[in-house]
């Protein structure tokens, strides 16, 4: 471990139910997120957005609370692939020994496809999860550090991979 490196242990757990036929994957919960308590708490991170025009929606002013209900009530389970490792700061180049969510009782709950928010969670998962790549997509992140993709792309990319299963 680097000096700048801190082992962290994801700080929440997943948003899902039996109900759930959808679930989105990100690596690990940013330095926002974990000090907010909860998924894409970053204010420039644009998945809350995404999700908003996807599901017909305002879900960017909702407390965690509601953010979980308004997911769950459309069947969309989020969680991260990793469940701890070493990283700088909020850098998925940074992560190093990364240990793993559990994400097949995730699988078992009922989801049908899973969509991984960037390249970093896309590569990590099939690394340790190769038994869904058949159930797998990656979808561009929605973070900050990704802006070769506008809010309208990304709602455009997101909204053909996931609504097909919302239906």
């Amino acid at each position: 471990m680097t000096e700048k490196s801190l082992r962290i242990t994801h700080p929440f757990p997943p948003v899902c139910d039996k109900n759930s036929r959808v679930l989105i994957l990100g690596s690990l919960p940013s330095e926002a997120s974990r000090a907010a308590g909860f998924y894409y708490m970053h204010p420039r991170n644009r998945f809350w957005q995404t999700m908003s025009v996807l599901l017909k929606e305002d879900l960017t002013s909702l407390s965690a609370e509601q953010k979980t209900a308004a997911l769950l009530k459309h069947n969309v389970a989020i969680s991260d692939v990793i469940l701890s490792c070493e990283i700088h700061r909020s850098s998925d180049a940074s992560i190093k020994n990364a240990v793993c969510t559990d994400v097949d009782s995730l699988v078992s709950a009922g989801v049908q496809h899973v969509f991984l928010n960037g390249q970093k969670a896309y590569s990590l998962f099939l690394k340790h999860f190769p038994q869904y790549e058949a159930i797998a997509s990656c979808l561009p992140s929605t973070s900050p550090a990704n802006a070769k993709f506008s809010l309208e792309k990304l709602t455009e990319i997101w909204g053909e991979a996931i609504l097909p299963y919302l239906q």
